[in-house]
């Protein structure tokens, strides 16, 4: 009996995972079987006990058939309630996702525009600083030019005034140092060379007086003209220095006014570019921060969705297999009530229940208190037949529980049954035990886990986004970067071809300029040459046809070739106009092209300093950014490497600490329920509940 109770110990434990009643049956089994003892010591019969037996196992699977039912439909409702609230939930993470990345690609085309935009103002900028600093050393040139020229002509005023002063005083009265203010005059540059001629003549003069005064006196009317006439001339030259000093005041009047105004223009338009321009790289930074964070939204709500599809699919197939686990374990549970059913109805007929209670009472005092007889005694033919239908229907339903009632119905319970009730017990506390510690190193290794896995996708994640925006913001750079130096290998070609057509064209126009005045003067030497021939030619005929006594040889008066004569001149005069015309056409011609050049250079090297200082702008950060994405990759191969050991761990877990089959909660109740029978059944045994 011993090594039979042991092997259904253990089988049942095994075995019971299957069935969610077994562990209450298995305890009405063993608590049954000392009460059975009991009960026949009492003159109850074994068929009775065996009947009350099966219909409380009847009554609980029953009662257990119907808990399951109603389980198994809030599971249901659990099932199709969140299966709806995923299938929204991804529904709107779709047209969420749609929305920004149509927002991203709006931020990308805002930002593009604006990167344009930003450039035409920095050209223009920079065009209008070049144009401002010309000005103002233009300007600086022209006042440098005004001061000497405004202190030449006040020197130049006030020194006449004074000699004017000095002539207009009596001779005697002037000193030889009111004099030298005459002399003065020579030395100033505006003083034209008439004007000091006369005054040496007058300083001449003025001297002679004076060596020769004790001779004679000078005749007062020759020196007073000589006065007079130096006076006229300085008084001139006075009122022509102050009016050309005032007109060059307004000349520098005029210029620094058309300067200021230019100056207030640029600055003006300089300014409002600055402020555009700021406004708008403000703008493209908000667009960028923008797009940025549409892509982490986005990527979080990719994350999500896929997390949300992923739990719905998992969640389908956890539904689908525990309904078709529920109708499973139903059609078992009714085939294996009514197969106990079937056992009563057996038990209870007249065949046995009616002989048992004929027989076994007198057969169980015969054997008096011997647990030896009463067992050879209980053993009739309907006893068995009761336990060969029960383990026959036990092999067909698959049913535990029916094996095991079989083989104590056959057989005795009593030998070794409290040594082996007593290991049993001592080996399902230590595996409680043992399931214990194993349970909270699995919460603690999966919560660990858990928290890894969830940092280590972030990260990864995170490291992904970033990737990705720094390799796009490296190729907008490299894409820039060509196309501003292709854009400086034209503007360098388009400045070298300027420059060769330009000096072609000036020495082109040089050579013309130089051809024409030649030709000019050619021409003139001609015309002055055939006019002064036919001038003296006509006087000449005219003087021949004065003779009276001549014969008669020429019918009219010969004045040259004067029909060819008109058209030549006329002809030559017409050529030297032409050449004049040529010579002033080429020369205004060369004036213009020259401007026009120096101006695209001017252009060109603004253009061409603006474009090397953004390409070394660009390159600096396009650097920067290559050296961040090296990081960042070896940031996500570390990362991602830590994220596969967390995953592999986590698969190593699931087999012992996910994939037990029944829950922790569910193994220790139904152990403790184990436990408890079996220590029912020893107490039994050692006879405390045996009035």
């Amino acid at each position: 009996f011993g090594s039979r109770f042991q092997a259904l110990a253990n089988t049942h434990r095994v075995w019971w995972p299957h069935l969610l009643p077994v562990g209450a049956m298995k305890s009405q089994l063993v608590g049954a079987l000392p009460l059975l003892l009991v009960g026949m010591a009492h003159a109850v019969t074994p068929v009775q006990k065996v009947i009350q037996l099966l219909e409380n196992m009847q009554a609980k699977g029953k009662e257990e058939k119907h808990q399951e039912q109603v389980q198994f439909a809030a599971f249901k409702q659990f099932c199709d309630d969140t299966t709806t609230d995923k299938q929204r939930a991804i529904k709107e993470a779709e047209e969420t996702i749609e929305v920004l990345k149509a927002d991203i690609s709006k931020y990308i085309s805002d930002a593009a525009q604006l990167t344009k935009e930003i450039a035409a103002h920095d050209e223009d900028i920079a065009a209008w600083t070049g144009d401002e600093k010309a000005a103002t050393n233009v300007r600086a040139i022209e006042k440098a030019d005004y001061d000497a020229m405004h202190k030449d002509y006040s020197e130049s005023v006030d020194a006449l005034q004074r000699a004017i002063a000095v002539l207009k005083k009596q001779a005697y009265d002037r000193s030889q140092a009111s004099l030298a203010q005459l002399t003065r005059l020579k030395t100033l540059n505006l003083i034209p060379a008439e004007a000091k001629k006369a005054i040496d003549l007058f300083l001449m003069q003025d001297s002679e007086p004076s060596e020769s005064l004790e001779v004679s006196a000078p005749e007062a009317a020759g020196y007073e003209f000589q006065s007079h006439s130096v006076i006229e001339i300085l008084e001139k030259l006075l009122d022509k220095f102050i009016d050309e000093r005032t007109k060059l005041e307004k000349e520098e009047m005029n210029g620094k006014h058309a300067y200021d105004m230019l100056m207030q223009d640029l600055r003006a338009q300089i300014d409002q570019a600055t402020q555009d321009r700021g406004e708008k790289a403000e703008t493209k930074a908000k667009k960028l921060q923008a797009k940025a964070d549409a892509q982490g939204d986005l990527t979080d709500t990719t994350t999500t969705m896929e997390a949300d599809e992923k739990y719905l699919a998992d969640l389908t197939a956890t539904c689908q297999q525990k309904a078709s686990d529920f109708e499973s374990r139903q059609q078992l549970r009714a085939e294996e009530i009514e197969a106990i059913q079937k056992a009563i109805e057996i038990l209870s007929s007249d065949a046995v229940k009616g002989n048992a209670e004929k027989y076994l009472p007198s057969f169980a005092q015969k054997a008096g208190s011997s647990l030896a007889q009463l067992r050879s005694s209980a053993a009739d033919v309907p006893q068995q037949r009761v336990a060969e239908f029960l383990r026959v229907q036990g092999r067909h339903l698959n049913s535990r529980v029916l094996s095991a009632l079989a083989v104590r119905v056959a057989d005795d319970p009593f030998a070794k049954a409290k040594k082996m009730i007593k290991d049993l017990i001592v080996r399902l506390m230590e595996e409680a035990n043992e399931e214990a510690e194993h349970k909270g190193w699995c919460d603690t290794e999966l919560s660990t886990n858990e928290q890894t896995r969830k940092e280590k996708t972030e990260a990864v994640e995170t490291l992904h986004a970033e990737i990705d925006q720094l390799e796009s913001s490296i190729s907008k750079l490299t894409e820039d970067i060509t196309e501003l130096t292709k854009a400086l290998a034209e503007l360098d070609t388009a400045m070298a071809e300027a420059t060769k057509l330009r000096q072609e064209e000036k020495t082109k126009n040089e050579q013309t300029i130089a051809d024409a005045g030649e030709a000019q003067t050619a021409v003139a030497q001609a015309l002055t040459v055939l006019k002064e021939f036919y001038a003296k030619a006509g006087e000449a005929t005219a003087l021949v046809q004065q003779d009276p006594t001549a014969p008669e040889i020429f019918s009219s008066p010969y004045k040259g070739l004067a029909s060819e004569n008109g058209g030549v001149i006329g002809m030559l005069e017409v050529i030297e106009t032409d050449f004049a015309r040529l010579e002033a056409d080429t020369t205004a011609a060369e004036a213009t092209s020259e401007k026009e050049y120096d101006d695209f250079m001017s252009d060109s090297r603004v253009d061409k300093a603006a474009k090397n200082s953004d390409i070394g702008h660009k390159t600096t950060e396009k650097q920067d950014k290559e050296q961040d994405l090296t990081s960042k990759e070896a940031d996500l191969e570390g990362t991602q490497k830590e994220l596969d050991a967390a995953l592999a761990y986590y698969d190593k877990l699931k087999p012992s600490c996910v994939d037990a089959g029944v829950s922790y909660d569910d193994r220790v109740s139904r152990r403790k329920e184990e436990i408890e029978s079996l220590q029912e059944a020893l107490r039994i045994l050692n006879g405390e509940d045996i009035a």
